[in-house]
C-alpha cells in the first residue's frame, strides 16, 4: 500500500485531520511542511487532506492527477439524481426498483458510495461496507456533507437519511449474522486488479486501485450474498469481464462498459 499521510489546508482542520491520523494511525503533517517530493525523500505519496471542500486524497506528485474526494451534493452527483433516467436505469432495473418496490439493498464493497447513492435517489433504503481505512474515510466525509448540504435541500437530505455505513469487512459482517436473509438485495462490485494500463482508465482510478487493492475474497462474498439475499444477488461487472467465480447468473443486463449480473432467489414483491 502506498504511503499516506494526514494533513489540512489551514489550522481550522487541525482537530478533524488529528482525530483522522488517530484513527487510522497515519502521520500527521502541517501542510506547510510538505514539498512536492517523493517518497524517497521523507515525503509520502498520498496525502489526506482536510479542506474548506472536505476530505480529499492527494498525491504527492504535482499535476500527477486531481484531488479525489465524495461529493454528492454538486457536479456528477446532483445532474444524475435531476437527469439520470430514475427507474429505467440499468443499475435500478438489475435491483428491482419499481414503483411499487423500493428493496433494502446491502452494498458489500461500497467503494466511493456512487452507486449506493444511485439506488437512495431511487428510494432504496441502502446499508453500505467498506473495509478500506481510506476509502471509508472519504466516503463517510462525503456523506456527512451531503446531509449538512441537506439541511437546505430536503430532497438531498432525505436521500442522505436512507443510507447507513459501516467500517468493516463484508465477509466478517455475513459470517457474523444470524441465519438467514439480510436485505432483499445484496449489491456486489469487487474491485479487481488493472490487467493493462490503458489511456481510457483515468489517473485518479489507477491511483485507487493501488490504494484499495483487489478484492481477493471476492468469489466467497458471492456465495455468501447468495446464502443471505432475500430476493437476489446483483454483481457489477466490467461488460468484457467473465462471471464471478465461474458462476452463471439468472440474468445479465448489459451496457457500454458495464455489466450487471443478477441472480435471482424469488419473485420479487409488488
Amino acid at each position: 500500500m502506498p504511503t499516506i499521510k494526514i494533513t489540512y489546508s489551514d489550522s481550522s482542520y487541525k482537530p478533524n485531520a488529528e482525530v483522522l491520523a488517530g484513527k487510522l494511525n497515519f502521520p500527521l503533517v502541517d501542510s506547510a511542511e510538505i514539498s512536492q517530493q517523493s517518497s524517497q525523500n521523507g515525503q509520502a505519496d498520498y496525502y489526506l487532506e482536510y479542506a474548506s471542500d472536505g476530505l480529499c486524497l492527494k498525491s504527492a506528485v504535482r499535476n500527477e492527477h486531481g484531488p479525489i474526494r465524495c461529493d454528492f451534493n454538486s457536479g456528477a452527483s446532483t445532474h444524475r439524481r435531476k437527469y439520470g433516467g430514475g427507474n429505467g436505469q440499468a443499475i435500478a432495473k438489475a435491483v428491482g426498483v419499481s414503483g411499487k418496490f423500493a428493496p433494502k439493498v446491502l452494498d458489500l464493497t461500497a467503494g466511493m458510495g456512487g452507486d449506493g447513492f444511485v439506488l437512495a435517489t431511487l428510494g432504496c433504503e441502502m446499508l453500505l461496507l467498506e473495509r478500506n481505512p481510506v476509502v471509508h474515510s472519504l466516503l463517510n466525509d462525503g456523506l456527512q456533507r451531503a446531509a449538512i448540504a441537506g439541511l437546505e435541500d430536503t430532497e438531498l437530505a432525505a436521500i442522505a437519511a436512507r443510507i447507513s455505513l459501516l467500517d468493516t469487512d463484508a465477509g466478517t459482517y455475513l459470517k457474523a449474522l444470524p441465519t438467514g436473509p439480510c436485505a432483499d438485495i445484496i449489491y456486489l462490485d469487487p474491485m479487481f486488479p488493472e490487467r493493462k494500463k490503458s489511456a481510457k482508465v483515468k489517473k485518479e482510478m489507477q491511483a485507487f486501485h493501488g490504494i484499495v487493492g483487489a478484492d481477493e475474497d471476492a468469489s466467497e462474498l458471492l456465495e455468501l450474498a447468495l446464502a443471505r439475499a432475500r430476493y437476489r444477488v446483483v454483481v457489477k461487472r466490467s461488460s468484457s469481464a467473465g462471471y464471478l467465480a465461474d458462476t452463471a447468473p439468472s440474468y445479465s443486463l448489459e451496457g457500454k462498459s458495464t455489466r450487471f449480473d443478477v441472480f435471482a432467489l424469488r419473485k420479487l414483491p409488488g
